[in-house]
């Protein structure tokens, strides 16, 4: 087989995301064109881009969304706010993409790749890991944090029933409590036209959730989730939900729907409903809502609060994979 290795723009991957020839595997969220463009607007201080794009003729087998700090290349984003991160590839072709692009790195004196974080289910731990050790390569991968998901059942019921007894108790009673404390509605919602409006609210809520969102919440992370939401609203991904008790909004979450998956990104709630649990509320029905859309996936992304497992959020270990290049 012959192959060419080129280098492309973040712009370029646009076209290759559309583009209904090509058998490429997006595997989440955080590696879409999207996504990639908003972080390195945002956060690529001190980085060098170093995208590499390997085909067979017209077909596209493999992309590689890396930027380089002095002789180490990494994955394009960053641990708190990309949850995960992979490689884009044609299913099947994850040996010759991967031989390629280290055929590539080493000519261009790249010594080390630091790629953080990955899933068991990774193209990195699953394929790359393979050839560099075929190589002789040095390969150190190091579990640092967890993430956690669910599959969902075709119904309400059913879910509640995979909860156990106290917990099922739990969200009966609490959703009960809130229905009787007032009017309240709940919504998720597709952002169109009403974007800036829930955004402003979600930024507003934020801060006020918990010190700890207050203090991650700065003008540059500001800049971040205003410009995420947008681009991922203008593709169809982004989705709100919130809950209103007598008018005033008491919670929300950002999230993104992607292929048969709900990933909740974050979420925010006034500390003044917090008697009612509407932070833990506004993510049930959510949850709800999916199930109701035929999602099969909940994803909970990175962190181990308790809520998440309440909830039937099972454990998927994220890893750090360090390569040396010889």
């Amino acid at each position: 087989m012959s192959y060419t290795i080129s280098e492309d723009s973040l712009a370029d991957l646009d076209t290759y995301w559309t583009d209904s020839r090509q058998n490429l595997n997006w595997p989440s969220v955080f590696v879409l064109p999207a996504w990639l463009q908003v972080w390195w607007q945002v956060f690529s201080s001190g980085n060098e881009l170093y995208v590499r794009t390997v085909r067979e003729g017209e077909r596209i087998i493999g992309i590689a969304p890396l930027m380089v700090k002095g002789e180490t290349a990494l994955l394009i984003g960053d641990t708190d706010v990309c949850d995960y991160l992979d490689f884009i590839i044609t299913p099947g072709m994850e040996g010759d993409f991967f031989n390629i692009l280290l055929d590539d790195l080493k000519k261009n004196d790249i010594r080390s790749l630091d790629l953080k974080h990955v899933r068991p289910d990774s193209t990195v731990l699953n394929s790359l890991t393979k050839a560099a050790a075929e190589r002789g390569y040095k390969v150190v991968n190091t579990q640092e944090d967890i993430s956690l998901e669910m599959g969902l059942p075709s119904g309400w019921d059913e879910y509640l029933a995979m909860l156990s007894t106290k917990q099922r108790h739990e969200v009966k009673r609490k959703i009960r409590r809130l229905w009787g404390a007032g009017n309240v509605e709940h919504r998720c919602l597709e952002a169109g036209q009403e974007l800036e409006e829930y955004l402003e609210l979600f930024l507003k809520l934020f801060p006020m959730s918990r010190e700890d969102k207050a203090n991650f919440m700065t003008p540059q992370m500001e800049s971040f989730f205003k410009y995420l939401a947008k681009a991922m609203a203008e593709i169809g991904l982004l989705r709100f939900g919130i809950i209103e008790l007598d008018n005033q909004p008491a919670a929300m979450t950002i999230g993104f729907d992607y292929k048969d998956v709900h990933y909740l990104y974050n979420s925010a709630y006034d500390p003044r409903f917090n008697y009612l649990s509407v932070g833990l509320l506004c993510k049930v029905l959510c949850l709800k809502e999916s199930i109701e859309k035929g999602k099969k996936k909940w994803d909970f992304l990175k962190g181990a609060e308790t809520y998440k497992y309440h909830l039937g959020g099972q454990e998927v270990p994220l890893y750090r994979c360090r390569i040396t290049i010889k």
